[in-house]
C-alpha cells in the first residue's frame, strides 16, 4: 500500500506516522496489527493478543520486540531485556504502558477517536480568532493611515462579517460553513480596496510619466523638478499594510487543514517517534493499555555501530521533542502515576550533561586534588558505598535474572549522542530547525572499524587513564591522601571497564549464525 496523490511534495509527509495515518483512511479493520518491515510474527500472535481487547477501555496492547541476528554477547546493545521486561511491566501496572513502534495491536476506534479530537481542539481556535480579529480592526482603526473613506468601509464589512460569524457559531451552525461565509465576505472587502488602491497607483504612474523635467544637473543627469517632489511625497500610498494584522488574524480562520494532506492525523505527528506520543495522548483520553510479556515477533537489529548510533539518536531526538511540546508532567487527563511514568522515561536522556560530571569528578580529584564533594571521611563512603551496591543488587533483584549489564553500559558510555539529541531536539521544537527521520539501516554498513563515531569517549577514556597513572603515582609520593585516592581509582577502573564496550562495538563484524554441522551434512547426503 502506497500514499495516495493527497500527499504531494509540498506537504508535510510525516515519515512512519504518516504512513500509518494514510494507511488508516484507506483500512477498514477494528484492530490494526503494527510491525516493522523487518519484523516476522508468530502466526498465533493475534490469538495471544485480541483477548486484552475484550475490555472496551483497552487502546493497546504492546508486546517486545527481540531480534533474531543479535549474538548472545549483544555488543550494540540492541536487546534491550530491562525495557521490555520490568521497565515495561511495571508501567503496565501504572497502566502507562506505551506504545513502542512496532509489535503492537491498537483497536481502531482509539485512533480515530484521537485524531478526531486532535481536529476539533484546532478547530475551538476558530472563536478566539474571531475575536482576536475584531480586537485588531479596533486597533486599526486608531491607525492615522485609516483616515480615507474607503478604509473605513472596509473595516466596517470586516467588523460584521466576523460579528455575524460569532453569532452564527452561537447559534450552533456548523463550523465549516460559518467560515467559509466569513473568509468570502473578508476577501471581497480587501478586493475592493485592492482595486482602488491599484487606480491610485496607475494614476501615480501617469503623473509620474507626464512629469516635466527639470534643467540637466551638473552631472548631465535629468532629475526631476522639485515642485513634483513635494507632490509626490504629500500623496497617501497603500493603505493595505494597515490591515495585515488583520488579514493575519483572520487567516487563522480556515478549519480545512490546506497545510496537511488530511484533516484527521490519529497518529501524533509532533515527534519522529511518534509511539510514545500517540500512546500518552491516548492514556490522556482515558484508554487503557497492556503490556504482554511473551517474545511473538523477530526482527532485525543494526549490525554495526554507525547504524546503532543513527538508531538510538531519533530514538532520543523524538522522546525529547515530545517532553518540550507536550510535557507528561503539566498534560490534562494523566493520572500522577502515568505522568511520572512517562516522564521517568523522557527525562533520562537529559543523563548525557550528568555523565560529564560523572567522569570529570574522578579525572579532576587525580590530577588537581580537588575533591568533587566537600567531605573525603568514613562517614561519607560508609553510606555512599552502600547505597551503589544496593544501586546493582537493586538492578539484579528487578531483572530476575535477565542481563542488564549491556544496558547500564550503554546509558552512561553514548553520552554524546544524549547531548547532541537534546540540543537538535530543543532547537527543532524551540527555533524551527528540521530534524529529519533516519531509517534504521538493516543491513551492515560497508567499511573498517569507525573509531572516529567514539572520538569523544576515546578522548574520555584516555583522560581517565592518565588520571589514575596520576594518582597512583601521588599516592606512592605521598602527596595524595589514600582513602580518597583509592576510591577514585576505583571509579576510573569502573568507569573505563563501562567505555570497553564500544571497542567491541566498533569491531564488531556482524552477525554469524550457528552453523549446525549435523543438519549440513544431512543437506550433504541428500536427506
Amino acid at each position: 500500500m502506497t500514499r495516495s496523490g493527497d500527499w504531494t511534495a509540498n506537504v508535510p509527509r510525516h515519515a512512519k506516522a504518516g504512513n500509518l495515518n494514510n494507511a488508516m483512511m484507506v483500512t477498514d479493520g477494528e484492530f490494526l496489527l503494527i510491525l516493522d518491515a523487518d519484523q516476522i510474527p508468530e502466526p498465533d500472535i493475534l490469538e495471544k493478543t485480541l483477548g486484552y481487547f475484550n475490555n472496551r477501555r483497552v487502546a493497546l496492547v504492546q508486546t517486545p520486540q527481540y531480534f533474531s541476528n543479535v549474538p548472545d554477547s549483544d555488543p550494540l546493545g540492541s536487546q534491550a531485556p530491562l525495557f521490555y521486561g520490568p521497565i515495561q511491566q511495571g508501567k503496565d501496572g501504572w497502566n502507562a504502558a506505551f506504545f513502542c513502534g512496532s509489535n503492537a495491536i491498537l483497536r481502531r476506534e482509539a485512533l480515530m477517536q484521537l485524531g478526531l479530537v486532535g481536529y476539533v481542539k484546532e478547530t475551538e481556535s476558530i472563536r478566539r480568532a474571531l475575536t482576536a480579529s475584531r480586537s485588531a480592526i479596533r486597533q486599526a482603526r486608531k491607525s492615522a493611515d485609516m483616515d480615507t473613506p474607503l478604509v473605513a468601509e472596509v473595516l466596517d464589512a470586516v467588523e460584521a462579517a466576523t460579528r455575524e460569524a460569532q453569532e452564527q457559531l452561537a447559534d450552533g451552525q456548523p463550523m465549516s460553513e460559518v467560515t467559509y461565509r466569513v473568509r468570502r465576505r473578508v476577501d471581497a472587502a480587501v478586493q475592493t480596496l485592492v482595486q482602488a488602491d491599484m487606480s491610485a497607483l496607475q494614476a501615480d504612474l501617469e503623473e509620474i510619466a507626464a512629469m516635466e523635467l527639470a534643467h540637466v544637473g551638473d552631472a548631465g543627469v535629468q532629475v526631476v523638478a522639485d515642485d513634483a517632489v513635494e507632490r509626490m511625497s504629500a500623496r497617501d500610498w497603500s493603505p493595505l499594510g494597515a490591515l495585515e494584522s488583520v488579514q493575519a488574524v483572520l487567516d487563522a480562520l480556515s478549519v480545512e487543514r490546506n497545510d496537511e494532506a488530511q484533516p484527521v492525523m490519529p497518529l501524533a505527528t509532533i515527534s519522529v517517534t511518534e509511539d510514545m506520543a500517540t500512546a500518552m495522548r491516548m492514556h490522556a483520553m482515558g484508554w487503557e493499555s497492556v503490556y504482554h510479556h511473551e517474545i511473538l515477533a523477530f526482527g532485525l537489529a543494526p549490525e554495526d555501530l554507525k547504524t546503532m548510533l543513527t538508531q538510538r539518536l531519533r530514538w532520543a531526538q523524538g522522546t525529547i521533542q515530545v517532553l518540550l511540546r507536550e510535557n507528561p508532567l503539566v498534560q490534562k487527563g494523566l493520572k500522577i502515576g502515568q505522568r511520572l511514568m512517562y516522564f521517568a522515561t523522557m527525562w533520562t536522556y537529559l543523563s548525557g550533561y550528568a555523565a560529564i560530571i560523572y567522569f570529570a569528578a574522578p579525572i579532576i580529584y587525580l590530577l588537581l586534588g580537588v575533591l568533587p564533594v566537600a567531605s573525603l571521611s568514613w562517614d561519607f563512603f560508609l553510606r555512599f558505598i552502600p547505597f551503589m551496591i544496593a544501586n546493582q543488587l537493586l538492578f539484579a533483584v528487578a531483572g530476575r535474572g535477565i542481563p542488564t549489564w549491556r544496558g547500564q553500559q550503554y546509558s552512561l558510555a553514548l553520552f554524546p549522542t544524549w547531548i547532541k539529541a537534546c540540543s537538535t531536539a530543543a532547537r527543532n521544537v524551540w527555533f524551527g530547525r528540521p530534524l529529519g527521520f533516519a531509517v534504521t539501516p538493516k543491513a551492515r554498513q560497508t567499511g573498517g572499524p569507525s573509531w572516529s563515531l567514539i572520538r569523544p569517549q576515546i578522548v574520555v577514556s584516555v583522560l581517565l587513564a592518565v588520571a589514575a597513572v596520576v594518582g597512583i603515582i601521588r599516592l606512592a609520593t605521598g602527596l595524595a591522601e589514600p582513602l580518597g585516592t583509592l576510591v577514585n581509582v576505583a571509579w576510573v577502573i569502573f568507569d573505563l571497564v563501562v567505555m570497553s564496550i564500544l571497542v567491541r562495538a566498533v569491531l564488531y563484524k556482524g552477525y554469524e549464525p550457528a552453523v549446525d554441522v549435523d543438519a549440513g551434512e544431512r543437506k550433504a547426503d541428500g536427506v
